[in-house]
């Protein structure tokens, strides 16, 4: 363990909803992962790394106690754990969205619950428990929370008068006759975090931080394409022109470059992808030739 340790960077990845999302982040980094059928250690293509699979609730846990050197969870968990942890930087990614997501109090209905007072002596059910607990006791509010394992939303109002539940859209809430009481209690993004001792170790502060460096790098190109294309150097301020009128266009500073036709230049730059068909004819029109469009896995700034 303590070759591993001083060799290897133990990384933990989000089991269960998150997993296929992460690993699709790690691929477009540049990583090639790959999960194995009901085995808990994905396979990597960096000998320095060493994955694990924990569900996102257990991991600043683990991260905290040193069994994981770092790790990717939410913000909601590190809040739930309490988490002494290192959080190096922010992913705004989940199993649906771009989003947060957000933990909200719902109610049938028909519920005669319309605000967190209206919550004292009922029973509300939950995964976040002591989170909740806090937030109750932080409002002057005595409720019992019990935890539940999940299918929360079926709990009103049988086996509870409230729940404390994740939503992205709020979609499912709907379908089952529910409604958001007051504002979001928390509101949460994928962390990456870090063992506090694991950070102060100069090899795995620096191995980490160049994972982040992809990761970052990879959520940034998407969405985005590179867009590269010929014209004559007499028709530059004319694309020029159709570039910057589109405000998303690589800043609008594209790279320009001299081809071996004195006359003749190459100009590079990046769009968001949705903007491909509307200014290709327009680059057309002003002197643009041989557009080419093509992928972007990561984009570092």
């Amino acid at each position: 363990m303590d070759k591993m340790t001083k060799s290897v960077l133990r990384l933990g990845l989000p089991a269960g909803s998150l997993q296929e999302a992460t690993g699709e982040l790690f691929r477009k980094a540049g990583y090639e992962i790959t999960f194995v059928s009901r085995s808990y250690y994905p396979q990597i293509d960096d000998p320095e790394i060493h994955c694990t699979l924990i569900r996102a609730q257990e991991m600043p846990r683990y991260v905290e106690d040193g069994s994981l050197d770092c790790g990717l969870t939410g913000y909601d968990w590190i809040m739930e754990n309490n988490a002494n942890v290192v959080e190096l930087t922010e992913f705004v990614y989940s199993k649906v969205s771009r989003r947060p997501v957000k933990w909200v109090l719902a109610v049938p209905n028909n519920s005669a619950i319309h605000s967190i007072q209206d919550l004292q002596g009922k029973r509300v059910a939950t995964e976040l428990v002591d989170f909740t607990r806090r937030w109750l006791k932080k409002h002057g509010v005595e409720a019992k929370v019990e935890f539940s394992w999940g299918a929360t939303e079926v709990k009103p109002p049988i086996f509870a008068d409230a729940i404390v539940e994740v939503t992205e859209t709020g979609s499912s809430l709907r379908a089952n006759q529910l409604r958001i009481v007051g504002e979001p209690l928390l509101m949460s993004t994928t962390r990456f975090i870090s063992n506090k001792n694991s950070y102060d170790d100069p090899w795995k502060k620096r191995k980490m931080e160049d994972l982040i460096l992809m990761l970052k790098g990879a959520i940034a190109a998407e969405g985005k394409v590179g867009l590269k294309m010929n014209l004559l150097r007499a028709d530059q301020i004319e694309v020029l022109r159709v570039l910057r009128s589109h405000p998303k266009t690589s800043l609008n500073s594209p790279t320009i470059s001299p081809l071996t036709d004195p006359d003749w230049i190459a100009m590079e730059t990046i769009i968001p992808e949705e903007m491909v068909r509307q200014i290709m004819p327009q680059l057309y029109k002003a002197g643009a030739r041989g557009i080419v469009e093509y992928p972007l896995n990561t984009i570092i700034d």
